[in-house]
């Protein structure tokens, strides 16, 4: 009896503890008491169907129904989550998600050797490339994070391996002489250097710069690479369009050790941008004209697989709202007949152009951070951007007003008409149903919660256009680091290609939303809503964002400590997975990868050490689900 009462005493104590710890730290408490309002699309039985203008539209079948019945928010495969105004504001699932998909990630990371060399063969059913035990020596001094995590090298060689490599070796020598291209590699004395370039007249003082900053980095590894040619586009965005049965193919020969020659390609189709799209896919089954409005997206989204989101076959919306697209004629480039060795600083999921680090994104003597405010000093709760009208030629033939810069600076400015929000809980009422989205106006959001412009003048224009842009944009001056160091929430977006400002906004103590259709070199070593807010392209997920964490134009509703909270996160990611040292291993690996797909011998140019397959830190079932992801 008096054992059962001190049991019952203990019970109580804890109790009363428990009680005072969560009402003076609640947010402690926020993960863990948070209740879980989602469900995976992909456990659902879902499929598509076309009505009579060719719009996919999805079914919401009896389980699908069951699941928004219950206050679930659908996870769907193409990236985004579809709001349930009967669940709890999402915001708090995707980062729940983002949180312990981060923790995942690094408890799985290679500590040795052997351990990568056996998660190198678990993804990607092969042998590492010669020379990768020197690679590890590198990552070990340096104290690189996240030994395993290169999968985008991979997406973006594989198909390279489908093809003979004597006719990869001619495809690569032809480009050397393409107009605007520079090719790096090793001189006859074993040095780095630029081989050769090929600028149009007039360009070279201007285009030389990135040649020779990606040779200055590679100096510190100058010894360790093996003798190679590689051929870059100095330009910011892509240029090599994609079959997407002939990546296909050449993934199909790569997926059993084979290749197949320059007569076995089969023949491209000439659909513009919709070539490099699957048959089956959301783009290839609507009515795909850009001088029509766009498809409608039904109800609230947000992105919880950043990657997936900027697939435009998935989500063809984008071909109305990017530069990169709306820029070209009806109905965009044809591909190319074979897919060309050639890098570039960003591409696509439409382009096959190798990325490779930009090495400039690291320097901060340049942009020094260390005097930003703490997040909690910044005293304004605007979202900055600041930036020039890049991002498409600006012409009366153009429809550079479509494009997402002019997009972003038009929205966030206008005054007239109303938006649709989803409206922030309050503090203590985290699980209550995030409900309808609420009709506010422009007039009472946009002055208070936005700072976004353009700056200097009118940029990649031409008249009548210049003229007409300075009517209707309020150019601003140039901030200085201080000044734009004051913003709680600033904003990355593409320009002519990826946006360069990212790893000094990620530094900056600030709350970083990115918007972007380029998957970069690090994607496999980030996390979205632990590091940054991923925002998509038409900015219809930008308010409610931003808003659930700053709040109303009162503040109500604010959730400044997760704000705070991912903001520090963010910077810390930026000094310890972001440094010289890191692009220099990218770099280090991409260029074994290369070496290796470009060999005669490609066996030659493996590496001959042992390693085990570590399949225990893994399920059986995630070895599949990854290895069905690669290939």
């Amino acid at each position: 009896m008096a054992h059962r009462s001190r049991r019952y005493l203990r019970l109580v104590l804890l109790g009363l503890v428990l009680w005072m710890v969560f009402t003076k730290f609640p947010a402690l408490f926020l993960r863990s008491t948070f209740p879980s309002n989602t469900v995976d699309r992909q456990d659902l039985t879902s499929d598509w169907s076309s009505e009579d203008e060719g719009e996919p539209k999805q079914k919401i079948l009896p389980l699908e129904r069951n699941a928004f019945a219950k206050g679930q928010h659908i996870f769907q495969q193409d990236g985004l989550v579809e709001v349930n105004p009967r669940g709890a504001h999402p915001i708090f699932e995707l980062m729940n998600r983002a949180e312990e998909a981060w923790g995942e990630k690094l408890r799985k990371a290679s500590t040795s050797l052997d351990e990568a060399i056996g998660e190198y063969r678990r993804r990607y059913r092969r042998n590492p490339p010669k020379g990768f035990d020197k690679w590890w020596d590198y990552v070990q001094k340096h104290d690189v994070q996240l030994p395993d995590e290169y999968d985008q090298i991979h997406h973006d060689l594989e198909p390279f391996w489908g093809l003979q490599p004597s006719y990869l070796l001619e495809l690569q020598m032809e480009r050397e002489s393409k107009e605007d291209t520079y090719t790096i590699g090793k001189n006859a004395e074993g040095k780095l250097d630029v081989l050769k370039t090929a600028f149009h007249e007039g360009a070279y003082d201007q285009l030389i710069v990135g040649a020779n900053e990606v040779v200055d980095i590679l100096r510190d590894i100058e010894d360790e690479l093996p003798s190679f040619r590689a051929t870059f586009t100095p330009h910011d965005s892509p240029n090599l369009m994609t079959d997407f049965v002939v990546k296909g193919t050449l993934l199909e020969a790569a997926s059993t050790n084979s290749y197949i020659t320059k007569d076995q390609l089969p023949p491209i189709h000439r659909l513009g941008w919709l070539s490099a799209c699957d048959p089956e896919s959301p783009a290839r089954r609507i009515n795909f004209d850009l001088d029509e409005p766009r498809p409608p997206k039904p109800g609230k989204t947000f992105i919880h697989n950043h990657r997936l989101s900027m697939d435009p076959c998935l989500h063809p919306e984008l071909f109305w709202v990017h530069g990169q697209f709306v820029s070209h004629t009806m109905p965009g480039p044809n591909p190319y007949e074979t897919m060309i060795p050639e890098f570039a600083s960003c591409s696509t999921f439409l382009h096959h152009n190798i990325r490779f680090p930009t090495p400039y994104g690291w320097v901060e003597d340049i942009y020094p951070r260390s005097d930003d405010p703490d997040f909690d000093d910044k005293n304004d709760e605007r979202l900055l951007w600041r930036g020039t009208n890049t991002g498409i030629h600006h012409s009366p033939r153009s429809r550079w007003q479509s494009a997402h810069r002019n997009t972003l600076v038009r929205v966030t400015n206008e005054v007239n008409g109303t938006l649709d929000i989803l409206m922030p809980p309050k503090p203590g009422y985290e699980d209550q149903p995030v409900d309808n989205p609420h009709k506010i106006r422009r007039a009472r959001i946009n002055p208070a919660m936005m700072d976004a412009a353009f700056v200097r003048g009118p940029s990649q224009c031409e008249e009548p256009t210049c003229s007409y842009m300075k009517q209707i944009y309020d150019y601003k001056k140039l901030q200085s680091i201080a000044d734009a160091g004051n913003y709680k929430y600033v904003l990355d977006i593409d320009g002519n290609g990826w946006s360069g400002r990212f790893k000094r906004l990620m530094t900056s103590n600030s709350l970083v939303f990115k918007s972007t259709i380029y998957p970069e070199w690090f994607i496999d070593r980030v996390e979205p809503w632990v590091h940054y807010i991923p925002i998509q392209v038409d900015l219809s997920d930008l308010y409610d964002s931003l808003m659930f964490f700053r709040g109303d134009p009162n503040g109500e509703g604010a959730h400044e400590e997760l704000a705070r909270k991912i903001a520090l996160q963010g910077r810390e990611w930026s000094k310890k997975y972001w440094r010289r040292e890191d692009i220099i291993a990218y770099f280090y690996r991409l260029f074994l990868e290369y070496t290796r797909l470009m060999s005669l011998d490609r066996e030659a140019m493996t590496y001959q050490g042992e390693g085990e397959l570590h399949l225990d830190r893994w399920s059986k079932e995630e070895a599949l689900m990854q290895d069905a992801l690669l290939h």
